[in-house]
């Protein structure tokens, strides 16, 4: 297993020290110097297999100061996790820290690729009352330890179309505050038909992030986001989406797509969003079987990953002509980036964070609602299914073979749990095309850091 990643990428000679996340931008002799010595060859031995190609005085220099980097562990860095991650985990306490409330198992769109099937998930629709909402917040303040700060996302189907409990909801967790020495942050998802000023303003007070669902161009969003008997819903929402992130200062908020088969030329639809004036954009792939039309395949790969070259060059170009934006997948922290259990474990799913239906039943991630084998308990006798926390409390980057040898590993976590379950049938398992996905954002997003930082 390679302690390294070495990658070019827009002209730079990039390696990442995987084990301690130190990056390098290197010359061409280190670059080809380095897996030489990573196999533990002498500086003879290199110089002898560079010879022709490089200088030997290049190549002595080179391997003494990669040799420099090795004493000052910043290369080929050991793994120190990996015989410690049994003990970490079961040592952990495990405390829920967030709520994804279905507060409306019910849409007001029929978008193509919708895992919740029009707000449904394999059920009835149903709106979610005060009195489960608010068992919910009592559990989650109950189970949350003595950790101070609480997130609860209000999710869907679309949320506004339950908007008078939404606001209760808020009401109710901000008067338990005090009580409890707990903070909540509220979040929301939308697709942005039912927002309007008084939804805004309501937002803007109480609401840390916001969510606002769009594919990209007009006819790309209108395709696969129509409402049921077939409009477009792009004409409606986008003015009230450019107004409302204004209203919010274009911070604390993201434009959320969803690329597919049908448009895999997506950085359009990113870059349309920028010249709208958007600064927080996030376009990610969509997650469907073959079987759809829309679904991507792996035949998509090389123009998926010729996209995200062609994305990345655009931003560092626009960021320095002073009209950057953030782009989701390529936001990485090169300098502490998360903690420990959260590199290796991922976003908690099924142990620190749960969803909850509308009448109260409890799920891993708003992903399993409707698997019932994942059913894992109810607002109001609490997890009755210990056996699936504590099997996704031992989902982690060393329990996945495929994550073993990956050097993203420590960016992704692991990956997706639900994707792994929708495509492999085991949580311990990975999605294939989303994994090669995430090695190229990864590899997009240091380039981009290297580049800024010229």
């Amino acid at each position: 297993m390679s302690l390294i990643h070495r990658y070019q990428s827009n002209g730079y000679n990039i390696v990442l020290d995987i084990n301690s996340g130190c990056i390098h931008l290197v010359d061409e002799v280190t670059y080809e110097v380095l897996p030489y010595l990573e196999e533990g060859m002498s500086t003879e031995e290199i110089v002898h297999k560079l010879e022709g190609r490089f200088k030997k005085a290049d190549v002595e220099t080179s391997v003494s100061e990669c040799k420099k980097l090795v004493e000052e562990g910043m290369l080929f860095t050991k793994d120190i996790y990996e015989s410690a991650i049994e003990e970490f985990t079961n040592s952990r306490q495990t405390v829920v820290k967030a709520l994804c409330l279905h507060i409306a198992h019910d849409c007001n769109l029929a978008c193509r690729y919708c895992f919740a099937e029009e707000g449904e998930y394999h059920g009835r629709r149903a709106l979610m009352s005060f009195e489960v909402g608010k068992k919910a917040l009592d559990f989650l303040i109950a189970n949350s330890g003595s950790r101070r700060n609480l997130e609860v996302d209000f999710f869907g189907g679309e949320p506004l179309m339950n908007w008078k409990v939404v606001k209760q909801l808020v009401e109710y967790g901000r008067s338990q505050e005090e009580l409890h020495n707990k903070k909540f942050r509220f979040t929301l998802t939308t697709n942005g038909v039912l927002l309007n000023d008084e939804v805004m303003e309501f937002c803007n007070k109480e609401m840390s992030n916001v969510v606002l669902s769009v594919d990209g161009r007009k006819e790309v969003h209108d395709y696969m986001r129509p409402f049921r008997k077939g409009a477009g819903s792009y004409d409606l929402i986008m003015p009230k989406f450019q107004k409302f992130a204004e209203s919010r200062h274009q911070d604390q908020y993201y434009v959320r797509g969803t690329f597919t088969h049908h448009n895999l030329d997506f950085s359009k639809d990113v870059l349309h969003f920028a010249d709208l004036g958007f600064k927080q954009i996030s376009v990610e792939p969509v997650v469907a079987p073959e079987t759809e039309d829309y679904a991507i395949r792996k035949e998509d790969i090389p123009q998926i990953l010729e996209e995200y070259d062609v994305l990345a060059k655009e931003i560092i170009k626009r960021e320095k002509e002073g009209k950057g934006f953030n782009f989701f997948h390529f936001m990485i922290d090169l300098t502490g980036g998360p903690c420990v259990y959260k590199r290796l474990s991922g976003c908690g799913s099924g142990t620190e964070y749960l969803a909850v239906t509308p009448w109260g039943d409890l799920y891993p991630c708003h992903q399993f609602v409707g698997e019932e084998e994942y059913l894992m308990g109810n607002v109001d006798e609490g997890i009755t299914k210990k056996e699936i926390q504590k099997e996704f409390g031992h989902c982690n980057v060393y329990t996945k073979p495929d994550c073993k040898n990956c050097f993203a590993r420590f960016y992704c976590s692991g990956g997706c749990a639900a994707n792994a379950y929708h495509f492999q049938g085991d949580i311990q398992g990975n999605y294939e095309i989303g994994c090669e996905l995430q090695r190229k954002r990864v590899e997009c997003a240091i380039m981009i850091k290297a580049a800024l930082a010229e």
